[in-house]
């Protein structure tokens, strides 16, 4: 894997204005439909949800910081896999998480290679699109040579891609360099041009929780908000999606599992699909049924717990 000298880290600080504005995704998506023949949205997160990628995501930010040689106090920048566990149920995006950690968890930023820390709102802007910028370098070297689905995402999206009755739609909060990999890997080229939508974290100016990534996905579609149901891990998706007033299914990992998503709203949580064996009419089908409030996943989903008695 190529972990960028210094030198050519800091050269990475001339384009820092590329990372600055919005930009359209550049995946070819083909509407299968008009808007208006859609009964339902299918809309999908990337990281944790597609893919379980946030250890790679932490490897990669940390390879970046070694390279930048990033110290604080005279100890190097980095971060643990409890601390990031914490950040990706806090803070959503790469640039957010960085300015985050300097500005609440530290309190300054880091000496780059024994300079002193950057000082000004433009010194840290840069520095931390420079940081970005390799760590999606190397991001993206780990997702070829460890990418795996996560177990019953690509059947489920299948399903739904097969339904002419639903939307499908990626939305991540990641660059669009990293999640244009991990969907190139995952999904494939065909797959990819069948989806309705997909938005990624360049295409909006807000990162979640903010539902403003769910709110343009379902303004595209054309489709009111209780007819989408949002497949996330973490409670930063949890809260853009019911912000947005979108359910939600949680498929929850490892780092994530022990969060109280019921305790903030998520209509139905299980480990991964493929061990509960969630089927597009798992979903949809009580929607069908019953009506739009309609419980999600029942007898599959994970049980909501009853509160504990004070008087216990």
């Amino acid at each position: 894997m190529k972990i960028l000298t210094f030198v050519h880290f800091c050269a990475v600080l001339g384009v820092v204005g590329a990372f600055m504005a919005p930009r359209p995704s550049a995946l070819n998506l083909r509407t299968r439909l008009s808007a208006t023949n859609y009964d339902f949205a299918l809309l999908f997160d990337c990281d944790g949800v597609i893919l379980e990628t946030e250890e790679l995501h932490r490897l990669a930010y940390n390879a970046a910081f070694q390279a930048a040689d990033l110290t604080i106090d005279g100890q190097p920048v980095e971060w643990s896999v409890d601390y990031y566990d914490v950040l990706q149920n806090t803070v959503g995006g790469g640039k957010p998480k960085m300015f985050f950690h300097f500005r609440n968890t530290t309190g300054q930023f880091p000496m780059v290679a024994g300079k002193p820390a950057p000082s000004t709102p433009e010194e840290q802007q840069a520095l931390i699109d420079a940081l970005q910028a390799h760590k999606t370098e190397i991001y993206r070297t780990f997702i070829e040579e460890k990418a795996v689905p996560r177990p019953g995402v690509i059947e489920l999206m299948d399903e739904a891609l097969a339904d002419p009755s639903i939307a499908v739609g990626v939305c991540s909060a990641s660059t669009k360099e990293a999640v244009q990999k991990v969907l190139a890997v995952t999904l494939g080229e065909e797959r990819q041009s069948k989806l309705d939508v997909c938005i990624l974290g360049d295409d909006v100016s807000e990162k979640k929780p903010s539902p403003m990534i769910y709110n343009e996905a379902r303004s595209r579609i054309g489709i009111d908000k209780e007819r989408c149901v949002v497949v996330e891990d973490s409670m930063v998706g949890l809260r853009a999606a019911k912000a947005a007033g979108m359910k939600c299914v949680i498929t929850y990992t490892s780092s994530t599992e022990n969060e109280d998503f019921y305790g903030e709203g998520a209509d139905a949580k299980v480990p991964d699909l493929a061990s509960r064996n969630v089927k597009l009419d798992s979903i949809f089908g009580p929607l069908k049924e019953n009506g739009l409030d309609a419980e999600l996943l029942p007898g599959i989903k994970d049980p909501e717990m009853a509160p504990v008695s004070e008087s216990q």
